[in-house]
């Protein structure tokens, strides 16, 4: 596995980060195709011995059994100080209205640590934009955060560049901690991240972690193939039903370039978010474990420059979707 340094932090992750969505009691929160404690610790284990050392986790995701899971699995299988644990607030829990006001962000971060049985997370991110909540009262409960030793640094996910920007520029003007990393939807079937997130962050040196580098799957299997998640899975339905002819053109050159280098689809088109210079480290998911053991390949992939063009030609622009 190969590392590299998370923006301008002194944090070393792995070329990869496990998302740990997948990690949850079925009975719990909104997705029932999540993987109980039992299955999900066997995973957690395969990927710290793959060498992964990189873990984002969020408070809502199956009402925080995830973090609960994750938590227990990573105090018994690993040193604290070896691993990146991160994870996120915004989404309503079971016991907070949601969003990103000062109350909300402190009793959230305090649940957090609570369910994953540690002082500290290493990356506390917004999970969306809240339009509701003074960007100053954000920044500065973010900021008492990571003063208070809760979490090592703050990231933000899922928004537009002009409200990163403006973010970032707040956040200077009063002294306050910035954001180390942006996590956005970004893969072959959505490059809009392209033309403004990504150039800011490059020069801004932040550290870009995409979600859905497969599109939910949709680029590791034959067009229009479905699977249990994805016909129950609204969200990917909206970010991705709109395009779905101009798609399945692209999907087509991963399958084409899949065979001829005789590796599978899906570590084409992680190898392809991989050879982006602006990303640091793409979230993926695994419910098995030769799945895993197929992205991990993916980092060792080099695409060659005809695999490139030949990958991102068919492209048509697309609707940002993503942050609701």
């Amino acid at each position: 596995m190969q590392f590299t340094t998370l923006g301008q932090t002194d944090l070393r992750v792995s070329r990869l980060c496990l998302g740990c969505m997948t990690f949850g009691e079925p009975t719990r929160g909104k997705h029932a195709w999540t993987l109980p404690e039992e299955s999900s610790r066997p995973l957690i284990r395969q990927a710290l011995d793959l060498g992964i050392n990189f873990f984002d986790t969020a408070n809502s995701y199956s009402d925080g059994s995830s973090e609960e899971i994750v938590g227990r699995a990573l105090k018994e299988f690993a040193q604290r100080d070896h691993i990146v644990l991160a994870t996120k607030v915004f989404f309503p829990m079971s016991n907070l209205a949601g969003g990103l006001s000062r109350a909300n962000i402190l009793q959230s971060i305090d649940d957090s640590l609570t369910r994953l049985g540690t002082d500290y997370v290493d990356l506390l991110q917004i999970h969306r934009w809240d339009y509701h909540t003074p960007l100053e009262e954000t920044l500065e409960a973010l900021h008492d955060v990571v003063k208070a030793g809760k979490a090592r640094y703050i990231g933000a996910s899922s928004m537009y560049a002009w409200q990163f920007a403006r973010a970032l520029y707040t956040a200077d003007l009063h002294g306050w901690t910035r954001f180390i990393s942006m996590q956005d939807q970004y893969n072959l079937i959505q490059r809009e991240e392209e033309r403004e997130m990504h150039p800011l962050c490059q020069a801004e040196r932040i550290a870009v972690l995409p979600w859905s580098p497969l599109a939910r799957g949709r680029l590791t299997r034959p067009w229009g193939e479905t699977t249990a998640r994805d016909a129950s899975d609204l969200v990917s339905k909206a970010m991705y039903d709109r395009n779905a002819e101009a798609d399945g053109h692209i999907a087509e050159r991963v399958a084409a370039i899949a065979k001829s280098r005789g590796v599978s689809r899906a570590q084409v088109a992680l190898a392809w978010v991989l050879s982006k210079p602006a990303v640091t480290a793409p979230i993926v998911g695994a419910s098995r474990a030769e799945q895993l053991a197929d992205l991990v390949a993916a980092a060792e992939l080099r695409l060659e420059p005809q695999d490139i063009a030949e990958l991102e030609t068919a492209y048509t622009p697309h609707y940002p979707a993503g942050f609701e």
